[in-house]
């Protein structure tokens, strides 16, 4: 295929150089963005006199015609081609004669590109948040199945206090909400029509600009024909948006593995989000979960190379830009096919509540509650803490648990202590006095689970 560029150049690329310099490998996906925005441009020409009507139309209906060719597997991409701007206009010269060649006036494919993969990461952020949506459906229904159920809240993965699981899946709620607004918000500020800064500096010719960001969905047009070309820092703000949603798959990926092994069991997966092994039969193995937990690390690698792309790049264009869509396009793929298989998984994840409150009853994480009592009986709250210290200590040298303790020997400790201590300190007691709001108690749950279905409709 000749270079759309060969009149200046009296020898033919080398082949190396060539495939070196191709990107249609990769940024023949956006076949159906780079059709879109050379059917918007056309039509502006046309508006705008640079065309005439017949002419405009003619285009417009080859365009339509290779991307139908395209998408129904008609047409075959031409590896051969540099990019898919040049293989699109490459196609429709053929098909149109001359008149194809009309197609780039007042436009470069430094802008050209630019518009492409705005629009295709527009679609896809939206087809993201979608899936994360689907995920935060599937979270909120084992939160409202588990809203009652009473298990341990860790820190520093020690058993800390009595919470149930409801709430402590509610906090992934809370996480993707936020996942959501920040794609929002990336695409909101990435919604910006950069078709029309041509190479870098604009054109001598009387084009709209308003117009063709009206026909694609824009919100408005850059303001600065340089930054137009030059500007990736949407493709970054994605990235770094989808960074946070796999760490937030990862973290929870990471209490998955740890539920559902023996030493917790505080879960079960479903035999089709796990495997087996090759040489132990007993072996169940949270290989989906474990996968996520990897991917996360590939996310954050295109996020930094990226960024160490773009670092030293003097304005306009560089073709080190080009590096731009395998970096966003392998995050793009990852973080759809790990919310993929988390929605599901997480939507036939069996709770085991006995296991959970066998375990809460172990690890004294009631012993807050116990310095609470004292303090509601008139103690400073440094004080109780000493005392519930000393007597959690009693307790592990006797292999008792605080309920187990006689009043007589709780009262060795302070005078304060009646018979209605342990009533104060039974998990389910501990559980539903925690009234404030965001905290683990029933109504606090309840809430919770409101907002997040609030979100969802």
């Amino acid at each position: 295929m000749e270079k759309m560029w060969a009149g200046r150049f009296s020898k033919e690329l080398d082949r190396e150089a060539d495939d070196f310099n191709s990107s249609i490998h990769f940024d023949s996906r956006m076949f159906r963005q780079d059709i879109q925005g050379s059917v918007a441009h056309a039509a502006m020409l046309a508006k705008q006199g640079i065309l005439t009507q017949e002419e405009g139309d003619r285009i417009i209906e080859a365009l339509g015609g290779i991307l139908e060719d395209l998408e129904s597997g008609a047409l075959a991409f031409d590896w051969a081609a540099e990019d898919i701007h040049m293989f699109v206009e490459s196609v429709l010269t053929k098909r149109i004669g001359d008149l194809g060649k009309k197609l780039h006036t007042a436009r470069s494919r430094n802008d050209q590109v630019a518009v492409d993969i705005r629009l295709y990461l527009r679609d896809e952020a939206n087809e993201i948040i979608a899936l994360i949506k689907e995920l935060l459906s599937a979270v909120l229904e084992q939160a409202k199945a588990n809203k009652d159920v009473i298990c341990s809240g860790y820190t520093h993965l020690q058993r800390a206090q009595p919470i149930t699981f409801g709430h402590h899946l509610l906090a992934y709620c809370m996480m993707l909400i936020r996942d959501i607004g920040r794609l929002q918000d990336a695409t909101r500020r990435m919604n910006q029509n950069p078709l029309g800064s041509c190479a870098l500096a604009g054109t001598t010719y009387d084009t709209d600009r308003a117009e063709t960001a009206r026909r694609l969905g824009f919100d408005g047009y850059t303001l600065n024909s340089i930054d137009g070309v030059s500007d990736r820092d949407f493709c970054v703000e994605l990235m770094s948006a989808f960074s946070l949603i796999m760490m937030h798959l990862s973290r929870f990926s990471e209490e998955i593995i740890l539920w559902s092994s023996w030493e917790f069991k505080f879960i079960e997966l479903d035999d089709s989000y796990t495997t087996g092994s090759s040489i132990m039969p007993q072996k169940k193995n949270p290989d989906m979960a474990e996968l996520v937990r990897g991917k996360t690390g590939r996310v954050y690698g295109d996020l930094f190379a990226l960024l160490t792309t773009l670092k030293g790049l003097p304005l306009a264009y560089n073709k080190d830009m080009q590096e731009d869509k395998e970096a966003i396009f392998d995050s793009v793929d990852t973080v759809k096919k790990c919310l993929k298989i988390f929605a599901p998984m997480i939507r036939t994840m069996k709770a085991l509540p006995e296991n959970m409150y066998a375990a809460a009853g172990k690890g004294f994480i009631n012993a807050t509650d116990l310095a609470d009592y004292l303090v509601k009986k008139g103690l400073p709250f440094r004080t109780a803490y000493k005392i519930v210290g000393q007597t959690v200590a009693r307790a592990i040298e006797e292999k008792k648990v605080l309920e187990e303790l006689s009043l007589a020997t709780l009262r060795e400790f302070s005078p304060l202590f009646e018979e209605d201590v342990y009533h104060e300190i039974s998990l389910e007691t501990c559980v539903s006095k925690r009234i404030s709001a965001g905290g683990t108690g029933p109504q606090s749950v309840q809430a919770q689970i409101q907002f997040v279905e609030d979100y969802l409709k």
